[in-house]
């Protein structure tokens, strides 16, 4: 493996930084310490900071010897989960019920250390933007970053990201071009019936009955509706009614998600849980309503960016390794909306096999492959910036 020598050196650096970073994670908007810990950090290396953005957001600028020239945006995320840790290393969570259980750690830590040698050595021409960006889960940190002008500020050509991976060996890579991830819409249906005793449910109209088809009807959605060759996911993942052994309930809510990559489909999705939900409602007497929320878009990278991706990938961990046809998978990356106003290319870090997978109280961030983003964030930006 081809691992930048300077890099290397800065591994013990960057598995302490994350570390410090995984022992006080702060989740969507309230990244308060790890956004001063990241602008401390890129201050100390002589880079440039802007801080506000998305709220906790901060973008260090650095130049090149030649600032003239083309400029790109590496990103990271910087936040973490509402999970109780169950790693038990001596550097778990300090703050209960919340957990780096994604790796936003470890990217943050990957880019600091990319940025902290390419801040020493500044051998490109024109300007790299490190975008530190908070609230990846769930709560679309990066359409705000984008609403609050991350790229009026920062002009840019092209934006590139990166997430590790669980699953796939250390120093494999993994990016394909066109969408890599999916769309990420929720729904609540609100089921109204009519209350009554248990003992005499003649006298009311059940929405706990009612909610129980539209769970079971939501599925012929994707197995029904959707050509076989496409993909669409429909999960209920919440019911929520009644308070006592012996009532049937008022009003019962069901929640979920949608997964997708065709906004074709999307659309085709949303219509027919609202039809499902209330046809089969008013067959029982009851009544439903939907609320439905497109929340993350396709993550597409786009075919230029992504051979330059494949290509400096290639140069750390030879061609054998790095998979240009990966995924796509139906989870969903909040880095779709920098991708919508920019060209780019998301990718894979092999996290290692026999780990525990990303969102579980036992997944850890392998410092091992540190200095494998970090490398490849140095290719990337100077080969782009090279000036040939």
């Amino acid at each position: 493996m081809n691992i930048n020598p300077a890099i290397a050196d800065l591994h013990a650096e960057m598995t302490e930084w994350r570390r410090d970073i995984h022992a006080y994670p702060e989740t969507a908007f309230e990244e308060v310490r790890t956004s001063q810990f990241v602008a401390d950090k890129l201050e100390s290396f002589g880079i440039e900071i802007h801080r506000g953005l998305a709220g906790t957001g901060v973008v260090g600028t650095i130049k090149g010897k030649n600032g003239d020239g083309p400029s790109i945006g590496l990103r990271a995320d910087i936040d973490a989960l509402d999970i109780d840790e169950q790693t038990n290393k001596p550097y778990a969570s300090k703050n209960p019920g919340k957990m780096h259980a994604c790796g936003h750690d470890g990217h943050t830590a990957t880019l600091l250390g990319a940025a902290k040698y390419l801040a020493q050595t500044r051998n490109f021409s024109g300007t790299v933007h490190v975008i530190f960006q908070p609230a990846e889960e769930n709560e679309g940190g990066g359409r705000v970053m984008v609403e609050d002008g991350l790229f009026d500020i920062f002009p840019m050509e092209s934006v590139f990201g990166m997430h590790n991976q669980p699953g796939m060996p250390v120093g494999k890579i993994g990016m394909r071009v066109g969408p890599i991830m999916a769309a990420y819409d929720i729904f609540e249906i609100t089921i109204s019936g009519k209350g009554a005793h248990a003992a005499m449910p003649q006298q009311g109209i059940d929405p706990v009955v009612i909610a129980a088809h539209v769970i079971t009807n939501l599925q012929t959605i994707s197995s029904r509706n959707v050509d076989p060759l496409k993909s669409l996911v429909v999960s209920v993942t919440q019911m929520h009614g009644g308070d006592a052994y012996n009532v049937i309930p008022q009003e019962v809510m069901l929640c979920g998600t949608v997964r997708s990559f065709e906004p074709e489909i999307q659309d085709m999705a949303q219509e027919n849980i609202g039809r499902i939900a209330k046809s089969i409602a008013a067959a029982h007497g009851g009544e439903a309503e939907l609320r439905y929320e497109r929340r993350y878009p396709p993550t597409v990278n786009a075919p230029d960016e992504t051979a330059l991706a494949a290509h400096y990938a290639r140069e750390i961990v030879g061609g054998e390794n790095v998979d240009i046809n990966a995924g796509p998978v139906m989870g969903s990356e909040d880095f779709s909306f920098m991708l919508q106003e920019k060209p780019g290319c998301y990718i894979w870090v092999g996290g290692g096999e026999d780990r525990a997978n990303v969102h579980n109280p036992a997944y850890d961030f392998n410092d091992e492959i540190l200095p494998i983003g970090a490398t490849y964030w140095v290719q990337l930006a100077e080969g782009i910036l090279s000036g040939d």
